[in-house]
């Protein structure tokens, strides 16, 4: 026998990811109005083409690129220039053609712009290695800008971020993380000093810097002399590089060795003075920014509810290639039942991102109270993370062996995923933010009224949906029984509850728009009203002294 002779197992393949993502078209068609889903499909159909083909083929290419950074030229000057790889130069270019952010401000659509905009970015992400990252953060950028009013700021930034020319468009970096917190601002060190001509000038670490190659970037800093923790930042517009192109009193200490998101250059920057612009005052920093946390942390559900569909994609295409056991694998009933385990849990977390895609476009368009919308950020960004990771962690051991191997792309995206469950808040940071929000905006009774309303409209509904309210009712009496103590230990299940619920009441309403597939989405909204009281928590569980060798001491 020769080697040329051994079975060689046919990869998965793509296509077209806007024609084959069932679950994806349903959504679209049931949130979206006929004419304007007419008007923009032959787009979607291009980017789905491109996605899951030329585009794909590249990434693949690409596997073993990442970023480079030069610190010096050949005869010591220092130079901090950073080579990025062939997928993020060739999704610089698309992400402008395509118009991704642009169409989120497109009035036309008035409030569904946000819809095409992350239909688009849906379809995009991931076959772009991050990419989203960028153009989260523009995002954020651009609503930052618009909510503060300063209208230099917008005149100079908006038509570059929104730019359709892959030559002029801009990206924005978020430069927010020091060595002293993550989430936790308060703690920021970053200085900004007025010099002689009153210009104002930043000094400090920032110690995590995604997309360190933008044109522009949103950062904190504390004016000197203004007091200490949140209350004294204010919030900074900067542009990193000179007329010359060359980095302006900026220094890059290095790029970050990371787990996953490997092509996004993440860097650690010294700021030696480099100038900046006060975006709205010399206060207020963490409020004025906080537009930005709601669109990058839509763009991380989106992003979670697309590297998922990614994975079940290619899991369902190769589950008939390979065989096993005398048959192929998508013949066999315990291979059938993880595949429909792996749809049921893309099912949900896509409708659970586009719900906050949905609720973003009707408050930005004043047809939706910003109260919902406030309680559904942490919890669509939280959910859809968790599922995400734990969705490509089965997608990955359905390859067996194959799964395992990085030159299949397989372990990438199970990597790029874990970042999704730390940017932008962590588990506890989101669960902790939802028990902040639901003091601001009147409990969770707010939640539940916009649930009961959306169930109500939902015609024939199954028997099994009083589990729904019986749960509302449950988390009700649970949050206000418990001290702050308790509301603390038990809000992670606190907020899955509630996404479950908002998942269960979305798919419901997705079974009564799409009868050919009615069965299926029923049967996982069910699924997902199972276990939904506030009963049998982790938090419960005593947490061991590690010194004492024991339970700690209550």
């Amino acid at each position: 026998m020769k080697l040329d002779d051994l079975f060689i197992q046919d990869p998965p393949r793509l296509g077209n990811t806007w024609r084959g993502d069932v679950l994806f078209r349903d959504l679209l068609a049931g949130y979206l109005p006929l004419e304007t889903l007419s008007a923009i499909e032959s787009q979607l159909d291009a980017l789905g083409e491109l996605a899951g083909g030329a585009l794909y083929e590249l990434q693949l290419l690409d596997l073993p690129n990442e970023p480079k950074l030069t610190q010096y030229d050949a005869w010591g000057r220092r130079i901090d220039r950073i080579e990025l790889t062939a997928v993020w130069q060739r999704a610089r270019r698309v992400a402008a053609e395509f118009g991704i952010l642009a169409a989120g401000y497109d009035e036309r659509y008035g409030a569904d712009a946000r819809l095409h905009e992350f239909a688009l970015a849906y379809l995009f992400l991931p076959s772009t290695d991050i990419y989203g990252c960028p153009l989260a953060m523009s995002d954020g950028a651009l609503a930052v800008l618009r909510h503060t009013g300063n209208q230099m700021l917008r005149r100079r930034a908006e038509p570059r971020l929104m730019s359709r020319d892959p030559e002029a468009c801009w990206t924005s970096g978020q430069w927010m993380t020091e060595t002293t917190g993550g989430s936790d601002v308060g703690g920021t060190e970053t200085v900004a000093r007025q010099d002689a001509q009153g210009l104002w000038r930043l000094y400090g670490r920032k110690w995590f810097t995604s997309a360190a190659t933008s044109e522009m970037a949103l950062t904190l800093a504390r004016p000197e002399g203004a007091p200490a923790g949140s209350a004294g930042l204010a919030l900074f517009y900067l542009e990193p590089h000179d007329r010359a192109g060359r980095l302006n009193h900026i220094e890059i200490l290095r790029l970050k060795d990371k787990l996953g998101t490997r092509k996004l250059p993440t860097a650690e920057l010294w700021l030696d003075g480099v100038p900046a612009e006060p975006v709205a005052g010399l206060d207020r920093g963490v409020p004025n920014i906080a537009p930005m946390l709601t669109l990058t942390r839509t763009w991380n559900a989106v992003t979670a509810a697309a590297l998922l569909a990614r994975g079940v994609l290619l899991a369902a295409d190769y589950a008939p290639r390979r065989s096993a056991f005398g048959a192929p694998l998508a013949a066999l009933p315990l291979h059938r039942a993880t595949l429909g385990a792996l749809h049921a849990r893309c099912a949900a977390t896509l409708h659970l991102a586009f719900t906050q895609v949905a609720l973003l476009g009707r408050a930005e368009h004043g047809t939706s109270g910003e109260a919902v919308l406030r309680l559904v950020t942490p919890i669509a960004k939280l959910a859809t993370a968790r599922d995400a990771v734990a969705g490509l962690s089965e997608v990955v051991e359905s390859f067996g062996g194959a799964g395992y191997l990085e030159d299949t792309g397989l372990p990438q995206l199970l990597r790029d995923a874990q970042v999704l469950t730390i940017w932008e808040g962590t588990t506890n940071v989101l669960a902790l933010d939802l028990l902040r929000a639901l003091g601001q905006v009147g409990g969770l009774k707010v939640l539940h009224d916009w649930l009961a309303e959306r169930l109500a409209r939902i015609p024939a509904k199954p028997e099994w949906c009083g589990r729904l309210s019986a749960a509302a009712t449950a988390w009700q009496q649970w949050f206000d029984a418990e001290h702050d103590a308790g509301r603390q230990s038990g809000a992670r299940h606190l907020a899955l509850a509630q996404a479950r619920m908002i998942q269960a009441v979305a798919l419901l309403e997705q079974a009564a728009a799409t009868p050919a597939r009615a069965g299926f989405y029923r049967a996982v909204a069910e699924r997902l009203a199972r276990h939904l009281e506030p009963d049998d928590r982790l938090d419960e569980i005593p947490v061991l002294d590690s010194a004492a060798g024991g339970p700690a001491a209550q």
